[in-house]
């Protein structure tokens, strides 16, 4: 009896993984066509901070990028979820951004007030900073490092099908391991090759993240000067920091997503974490720590 109810449980559980994410993705469309109201906006902000930080602590604890191959369609899903939380963001900005800053939700509203201290200009200024830190270095850099790691991987795969081959008929291994060390190698080739196309879409994702605050800036002051009978400067900081707050609440979220994929792309195989092989070999070395300490005091 309890077998049997065990064996129920397990296959609800596998069933609902199994549409959890089809309805993940019919959900996020739906929001670039249906009004989303303000509470809903915190609560879709806040889960995609809290999937970027999940994404970013796996990838410090993946031991091979293998062991987080699905890595490539986790950039393609959180970048669409992003875009369409600031179409929905967008759309509620500009029909009610005049009403006050918590217009579009609390968190925009943190993101725009207390981040860069109610201020739209230096709030600019801090949004296309993490866009130049995003686009230009950390997303090119994981690019290229997926790039080339494929490449080299793809002339490497004759020479490691060989090796198993000659390992098989040696009887230094079986069939069931010859064959799951070709399915390895398969996938290592198609991970690298897949994590190249997905860096696009994280630099795409930089790239509408400008043309969204331009728009929604240029909108705002039409809308709240031509419908709302606001004057200039009011429209300009009341829509400005709305878009600025919806801005960096979806830029974070990229820059850790990003830095995880560069992470992922950058490990080299080994049998500890991330954490484990900066504290066995940055600071192993007594040596080093005292001549970087003397160097800091005669500095000091």
């Amino acid at each position: 009896m309890n077998n049997t109810y065990d064996l129920k449980w397990l296959i609800g559980a596998s069933g609902l993984r199994t549409a959890a994410i089809p309805l993940l993705i019919i959900m996020i469309l739906t929001m670039m066509i249906l009004p989303v109201p303000p509470f809903l906006l915190d609560l879709l902000f806040t889960f995609n901070i809290a999937i970027a930080i999940i994404v970013l602590l796996v990838s410090l604890y993946t031991l091979k990028p293998l062991d987080f191959a699905v890595f490539p369609t986790v950039l393609l899903l959180t970048t669409l979820l992003r875009l369409s939380l600031n179409v929905a963001s967008t759309r509620v900005v500009l029909l009610h951004g005049h009403t006050g800053p918590d217009a579009a939700g609390k968190v925009i509203e943190a993101f725009g007030q207390f981040l860069v201290g109610g201020n739209y200009a230096v709030g600019l200024v801090v949004f296309f900073i993490l866009v130049v830190i995003n686009f230009v270095v950390i997303t090119k850099g994981a690019g290229r490092i997926a790039e080339v790691s494929a490449r080299f991987t793809l002339d490497a795969m004759p020479g490691k099908q060989m090796a198993i081959d000659a390992d098989l008929n040696a009887g230094l291994i079986g069939e069931d391991e010859a064959r799951r060390r070709r399915r390895e190698t398969a996938q290592e080739a198609e991970f690298y090759g897949a994590m190249d196309g997905a860096s696009k879409f994280v630099r795409g994702d930089a790239v509408a993240g400008i043309i969204i605050l331009l728009v929604n800036i240029v909108g705002g002051l039409v809308v709240g000067m031509a419908q709302h009978d606001l004057d200039f400067a009011t429209a300009a900081k009341v829509y400005t920091l709305l878009t600025i707050g919806d801005g960096l609440v979806a830029q974070i979220p990229a820059l850790v997503i990003s830095t995880a994929a560069g992470i992922v792309v950058s490990r080299v195989g080994s049998d500890h974490d991330i954490g484990d092989q900066l504290a066995t070999q940055l600071f192993s070395k007594s040596q080093v720590l005292t001549i970087t300490a003397a160097i800091l005091a005669i500095m000091g």
